[in-house]
This record gives C-alpha cells, structure tokens and sequence, in this order.
C-alpha cells in the first residue's frame, strides 16, 4: 500500500513537471504541443465530459498514474523496476508515439508540426527520467 501511495506521488510529480515543460514552450514559442496533454476528444463516451477544462486534466492526470503503475509493475517482473534509462526510454518512445494521435483531433497541434512533437517527445523523456529518479529513490 505505502508503495502504490509513492507511485502516485511519483506520477502526479512527474505529470505536472511534464505540464510546466509544455506549457512553458507554449509561453516561449506558441508551440501548442501542450494542447495536447488535455485533448481527449477522439476518445469515445468520454469526450463528452464537461467541463472540458476539468475533465482534460483528469485525463493527463490519470494517464499519468496508469502508466507509471502499469511500467512499474511490468518491470518488476524481471527485477528492473529501478532501472531509471528504461523509464526515460519507454516514455521518450512511447510520448512520442502517441503523439501522433493528435491526427484523431482538429485541435492543435498538427500530427505534422515536426517541432511540437520534438517538445512533446523531449518533454516525455523528461518525465520519464522524472519517474525513474523518484522510483530509485523513494522505492
């Protein structure tokens, strides 16, 4: 129990460390790769929770959580769990993977804008990185 308490805190630290990267690049640049984070729309029967605003961010927060429980336990099955280059790895991978499902929305970004999905993709390996350093050493 007092582990998946710290996995939680891992993953509501390191979601909002992934916010502040985004949304700083959006304050710099106008890069609207931080759009994304929120955007559930092209998810059916939950695109239709409103208020949007609050129901987005339930959804980065959420995301956040399942993904860092289900990578931790999957890497606990072969005694890697604390391995932080595979969490930076698996979620610079991944991030920016998903990005490109920003092609199921006409809410920017673009699945084109070849810079939002660099800042997306690097904003993910820092998140990644974020969790694996946590997990080292609060597990």
């Amino acid at each position: 129990m007092k582990q998946n308490l710290k996995l939680i805190a891992i993953s509501l630290i390191a979601g909002l460390v992934l916010m502040l990267i985004l949304a700083i690049v959006l304050f710099f640049t106008g890069n609207p790769a931080y759009i994304l984070l929120f955007n559930f729309d092209y998810i059916p029967v939950i695109n239709t929770l409103e208020p949007v605003w609050l129901f987005g961010y339930i959804f980065h927060f959420v995301t956040c959580l399942v993904s860092v429980l289900a990578l931790f336990y999957i890497l606990k099955i072969w005694h890697l769990e604390k391995k932080m280059a595979i969490y930076a790895l698996v979620y610079t991978i991944g991030g920016g993977a998903l990005f490109f499902l920003t092609a199921l929305s006409p809410q920017p970004p673009a699945a084109d804008n070849i810079n939002a999905w660099i800042y997306w993709t690097l904003a993910h390996a820092v998140f990644g990185y974020v969790v694996g350093v946590l997990i080292k050493k609060w597990l």
